[in-house]
């Protein structure tokens, strides 16, 4: 019988869950973590942060919501319209309150009764930083580590397709030399990390999934200008397209402009991130070491701190 890639995804995420690694829920992409995945996930933190060590990165840690006014500053609705998560709440009186109850009960759409709130789920671990930068920068710009869970509305049984996921992130902000310089050197780094982890990565070129019509010229130019590049490994085999674990990403001034950030010699600031998918890095361990940790080589454990 052919398995297909779809089958494949499908029959991972189950031995996972099998195992008590992941835990599921009744939403497609959405799970519960393991004590033994926690581990994994700070064993590969610690890895990240050695790497990252000596980049004097000023150290910023930011709830998994933004607000709303800082979204719409970036151009993530027009892009990313589908991947989009707002937070709705109840603002009403008690008359609102008992026709929701009533709709609740009823099993009609409650939901109605809510209204936006002032934040939204954010998507990119770095896009709190921008708005802490608008003005000017000190002489070299700026190096910083955020970390953050993230939202992407996007369910799939795929288990490295996740719903909620955490990316760690050194995000650089100065002139356009700086921010080239920062992404190169973490394509670098990124592999130095994944070879550490005993995992075969290989760089490919990409793109962010830009939705509709005009999205695909967007698409075209990201690849043509290779402002996205992907640390890719394979999960279901070399004949199946690789899961991307790592994204170093050249943004130009796509932040700059928006938020008004200048550099010492006041031209718009450029940027750039490296942001490590976490919960894919520990996929791909589990994927390719086994799913008992305590048969994973030792150099790989001894790295993790496990």
């Amino acid at each position: 019988m052919t398995v297909t890639l779809e089958s494949a995804r499908e029959a991972f995420r189950d031995q996972l869950l099998d195992a008590g690694l992941l835990v599921r829920t009744q939403v497609d992409g959405l799970y519960g973590r393991s004590g033994v995945f926690e581990d994994v996930v700070d064993g590969i933190d610690r890895v990240v942060v050695a790497a990252g060590a000596d980049q004097g990165a000023r150290r910023l840690r930011f709830p998994p919501v933004l607000p709303r006014t800082v979204f719409e500053r970036t151009d993530y609705l027009a892009s990313f319209p589908n991947l989009t998560g707002s937070v709705h709440t109840f603002v009403g009186n008690d008359k609102d309150h008992a026709r929701l109850l009533s709709l609740h009960e009823t099993g009609a759409d409650w939901t109605a009764e809510l209204v936006p709130s002032e934040v939204v789920l954010i998507p990119a671990a770095c896009h709190q930083v921008y708005p802490t930068l608008t003005g000017t920068l000190p002489e070299g710009g700026e190096i910083l580590d955020v970390y953050s869970y993230c939202f992407r509305h996007e369910p799939a049984a795929d288990p490295a397709r996740m719903q909620a996921f955490r990316m760690h992130e050194y995000v650089r902000v100065g002139t356009p030399d700086d921010a080239l310089a920062h992404r190169e050197m973490w394509i670098a780094r990124g592999l130095d990390v994944l070879g550490t982890l005993g995992l075969p990565a290989t760089p490919e070129v990409a793109n962010d999934p830009f939705f509709g019509r005009a999205g695909r010229l967007l698409a075209h130019n990201q690849r043509d200008a290779a402002l996205k590049i992907e640390l890719v490994v394979h999960l279901y085999g070399e004949d199946e397209p690789g899961t991307a674990v790592v994204s170093a990403n050249c943004h130009q001034d796509h932040f700059g402009t928006p938020f008004e950030i200048r550099t010492a010699d006041g031209e718009t600031a450029h940027s750039a991130c490296v942001g490590f998918g976490m919960e894919r890095i520990a996929l791909a361990l589990f994927r390719h070491h086994g799913l008992d940790v305590d048969a994973w080589p030792a150099d790989v454990r001894s790295a993790m701190g496990l």
